[in-house]
């Protein structure tokens, strides 16, 4: 009787767990492979970027049809301002597209997810991408995402060819050095009724300077940062020499007028008016003029190094998608970033449409589909392997437009001497360094 109960027992569980299993095993697999999961997307607004990103995003979705993504894109400011105030609460999109010089910074604060072994590891990456965009994504020995461009600002120029010819001088130039460019400028230099009309030589840009004030410090073997690599040393031998340059180029070369040809006069609107001869810029630039100055005839070329005789530069880590700490679907969230960022074809159509140079050193070794569509940035090619990060540089905006491009423009202008420009940049970077520190 007992035995025959224990049998009985026995039957009625196993009935039991396989009933539960029949019922429960519907759920499971609608969770595996039907049931929809929504990711947000956010970056700021750039046509070129927005069409692309909508596209691939869409594409995403046909060919992951339980993955619906919601893109969201800010004005450029108000982007800051939302990843400044939502990503404390928790509240930011699952995939950010983010500038890779703000993602160690994010990372620092806890507010990105880090990349999966099983997505991408930095190894592999280190394969993929040039070394200059990768590492902004690569923050303590943890990568936090991929970029999809290599943003480059330094050592191309945007030249005029109508200017050249007015000025008698053979065209396209090949320079082997910087006295024979600013040679050119002065003659294509312009006063009119005291005030200069065209500037030869435009280097005065924000950006323009910090990366030549950088990168004139490594090509002549120096190092912008102090020996524990969080300050900064802007007072060294190099760095004065940099600055003592630039000032000669405005004050005695006068090529270029850094108080008229900024702000809205500056790069690279007052190229493509006529107004510039040589316009150091990104390779961007020739995207722009392409675009919105279909009728105006220009080249885009590489410069030689201003210092040395050897490329050493350094770069922003440009754009790319990271992925935030707070997602709830991480699996769906870097299945998206990986598809927009290490996808050959979809990074190729990234770069194609929004007319940037590529991140991924495949579409530079075998150039063909994207010279097709950008043939300008085919100069800058022979740079990219020469770059490394700029490094974490504690608050990138503040350090290249009040810092130094500022006090620049106060040494080009004769406002304070070469020197106390150096020692102001200096002081002023290493001071927010120390607020960061809290010290």
């Amino acid at each position: 009787m007992y035995g025959r109960s224990i049998v009985k027992w026995v039957w009625l569980v196993l009935i039991l767990v396989l009933v539960s299993c029949s019922a429960s095993a519907p759920a499971a697999q609608d969770a595996a492979g039907g049931e929809k999961v929504t990711i947000r997307m956010w970056s700021h607004q750039n046509s070129a970027f927005n069409k692309v990103n909508q596209e691939l995003i869409d594409q995403f979705m046909k060919e992951n049809p339980n993955i619906e993504v919601k893109y969201e894109t800010f004005p450029y400011d108000q982007f800051i301002q939302t990843l400044q105030t939502s990503m404390p609460a928790g509240t930011e999109a699952d995939v950010i597209e983010m500038f890779g010089s703000w993602v160690c910074n994010y990372a620092e604060g806890g507010r990105l997810q880090e990349a999966p072994a099983d997505v991408m590891s930095y190894a592999e990456a280190e394969k993929i991408y040039f070394k200059a965009p990768l590492d902004g994504y690569y923050c303590d020995g943890k990568l936090y995402g991929m970029p999809n461009e290599f943003n480059l600002e330094y050592g191309g120029a945007l030249l005029n060819p109508v200017l050249y010819e007015k000025a008698g001088i053979p065209f396209p130039p090949a320079y082997k050095d910087y006295n024979a460019l600013i040679t050119d400028a002065k003659k294509m230099t312009a006063v009119d009724n005291g005030a200069m009309s065209v500037a030869g030589f435009h280097f005065s840009g924000g950006d323009a300077l910090g990366f030549i004030l950088m990168s004139g410090i490594l090509e002549q073997g120096g190092n912008y940062f102090a020996d524990d690599g969080q300050h900064f040393n802007f007072n060294s031998p190099e760095s004065l020499n940099v600055i003592r340059t630039l000032t000669r180029y405005a004050q005695e070369d006068k090529v270029i007028d850094p108080v008229l040809f900024g702000g809205d006069n500056g790069l690279p609107g007052a190229f493509f008016n006529g107004q510039v001869g040589i316009g150091y810029i990104g390779s961007w630039a020739a995207g722009v003029g392409k675009v919105d100055y279909p009728d105006v005839k220009f080249d885009y070329v590489t410069l030689p190094p201003m210092f040395g005789s050897e490329y050493k530069f350094v770069a922003d880590a440009g754009w790319g998608k990271v992925v935030s700490v707070n997602t709830k679907h991480s699996a769906e969230a870097w299945k998206l970033q990986k598809y927009l960022t290490a996808n050959r074809d979809n990074a190729l159509k990234f770069n194609q449409i929004s007319g940037t140079i590529p991140a991924m050193k495949e579409l530079v070794e075998n150039p063909s589909e994207i010279l097709a569509v950008e043939p300008w940035i085919q100069a800058t090619f022979a740079l990219l392997p020469h770059g490394s990060y700029l490094g974490n540089v504690t608050d990138r905006d503040q350090l290249f437009y009040e810092i130094i491009a500022k006090n620049l423009t106060d040494a080009l202008t004769g406002t304070v001497t070469p020197e106390e420009a150096a020692a102001k940049i200096n002081d002023e970077a290493n001071a927010m360094v120390d607020a960061k520190l809290g010290k």
